[in-house]
């Protein structure tokens, strides 16, 4: 059986190579084609000529070329079974990038930049770009289903751990064409109740790894994966050392960290290899283009806003008399206090433990302040605390301490929205979810949209929520 097993790899396995040369080939005629009709249009549309093949020729072969090669030198294609979609999407614009600044950077030194275009050179870039997406995806699709189909045979892999929890993975794994070709518990020793089966159903008993080992031999896997819960440590390490045995890849998935490892990684520390579970979720230069970001949002806001830093205090003079401004005492970056700075809109002014907040049709909020809350405008004043840094124009909302105090204890990651300055505006506000929290469901709603904003920071994000704030009447639901 297992040598009908090894014939039938080796025949798929060849199968699966040329499928990759030609999957390689493919895209390297999309950049061709592509970083060449984009010359030609450029200068037939804009420049309103046909250039000389001479100059633009070469340079599409040489781009196709570098990015055949560091898309073959990066592994893209030859672990394409086991890459998610998203992933080797991306290490496509990856290439894309790398060949670029390699062609430009050849071109420089060979002084032959002069007579290439450089609305050609961009308007190559964008149309390579596009390209290779589109034959990724494409490619990708009709891998999926070769394997499905049973064309090409898909990666096999043993699953070693806790049955129904390789079930699960099983089943995660069959979903994006990997088969699970065995499953079996930990080895026990001197435990006559560990039974386990074979794929052929045979009832199987073992109490060491080395018997293990050769069941995984006969199957022929490509890869095995150990599921290790904490009371599995001890066994693990012999088990690996068994298995390394095999020309397999062997991986460990640590089940009580599997909600963390989609953001681990293996980095030094000094010459200490770690696993990094978490790290601050914005670099030093993500948090310069953000400060900077900030400043100049807030600045031309304040430069906007102010005639209604003249109008607003006067029409709450004349309402209710009173102080101006409500200074309230909230959570900031790394869950240190800050004092978050509103226009006043209520006749009390509860803080601390006494802090309740504002329902539909709330009696404590004033005819100006009912407005003024509506429209967001109460909000104006947190530009000040922008411009100090204790506040952005985009991150989680503040709340109060005593309505963090309540929420803490019972949601696990509320304290990681701290890891960001708040904002005046966020992710979930223009989604809806503002207003009361009067329910933990409202809440875990919140807070989802604001781990989510964490994990996906970027520029272009925080102006996309700006624009939602201003347009978008999602904002402004609950608002009261």
């Amino acid at each position: 059986m297992s040598g009908d097993i090894a014939v039938s790899k080796q025949l798929w396995s060849g199968r699966l190579h040329s499928t990759l040369i030609k999957m390689a080939f493919i895209e390297f005629f999309a950049v061709v084609v592509s970083a060449y009709i984009a010359s030609l249009l450029y200068h037939r549309t804009i420049l309103l000529h046909w250039p000389a093949a001479e100059t633009y020729l070469p340079a599409a072969l040489v781009l196709g070329a570098l990015v055949l090669l560091i898309a073959v030198g990066f592994q893209h294609f030859s672990t394409i079974q086991t890459t998610p979609t998203h992933r080797f999407l991306w290490s496509g614009i990856e290439a894309v990038a790398f060949a670029f600044s390699f062609f430009l950077t050849i071109m420089f030194l060979l002084k032959i930049s002069e007579d290439y275009s450089r609305g050609a050179f961009l308007f190559q870039i964008v149309s390579v770009s596009s390209a290779v997406l589109g034959v990724r995806a494409t490619l990708y699709s009709r891998l999926q289903l070769a394997i499905a189909s049973g064309l090409i045979e898909a990666q096999r892999v043993v699953l070693i751990g806790e049955l129904r929890q390789c079930s699960h993975l099983a089943d995660r794994l069959r979903s994006n064409g990997i088969l699970t070709v065995g499953s079996f518990p930990f080895p026990v020793r001197n435990d006559p109740n560990t039974v386990t089966k074979t794929p052929e159903a045979s009832p199987l008993r073992y109490h060491k790894p080395s018997e293990l080992v050769d069941h995984c031999r006969r199957l022929r896997a490509d890869k095995i994966l150990i599921l290790a819960a904490q009371n599995d440590l001890p066994m693990a390490a012999s088990l690996i050392e068994a298995l390394s045995e095999l020309p397999v890849g062997v991986h460990i998935v640590p089940v009580e960290l599997s909600d963390w490892l989609p953001a681990a990684r293996i980095t030094e520390l000094g010459k200490v290899l770690t696993l990094q579970i978490s790290r601050p979720p914005l670099s030093i230069f993500d948090r310069v283009v953000k400060r900077a970001f900030d400043i100049a949002a807030a600045t031309a806001g304040l430069i906007v806003a102010s005639p209604l830093f003249l109008i607003i205090p006067f029409a709450i003079k004349l309402d209710s008399g009173g102080p101006v401004f409500f200074r309230q005492t909230r959570h900031g970056y790394n869950n240190e206090p800050i004092r978050v700075l509103k226009f006043r809109t209520m006749f009390t002014t509860e803080v601390g433990a006494n802090f309740v907040q504002a329902v539909w049709q709330d009696p404590r909020v004033t005819r100006i302040g009912r407005i003024l809350r509506q429209t967001s405008l109460d909000e104006l004043p947190q530009l000040l605390n922008v411009l100090i840094g204790d506040m952005s124009i985009v991150g989680p909302r503040p709340h109060a301490t005593a309505h963090n105090e309540i929420f803490e204890k019972q949601i696990a990651p509320f304290r990681r929205r701290h890891n960001v300055k708040p904002g005046i505006t966020g992710w979930a506000q223009v989604n809806g979810y503002r207003g009361q929290t009067d329910t933990l469901d409202k809440m875990r709603l919140r807070i989802e949209c604001d781990l989510y904003y964490i994990d996906h920071w970027s520029l272009l994000f925080d102006i996309k929520i700006v624009v939602m704030t201003l347009f978008s009447k999602r904002t402004y639901i609950n608002a009261y």
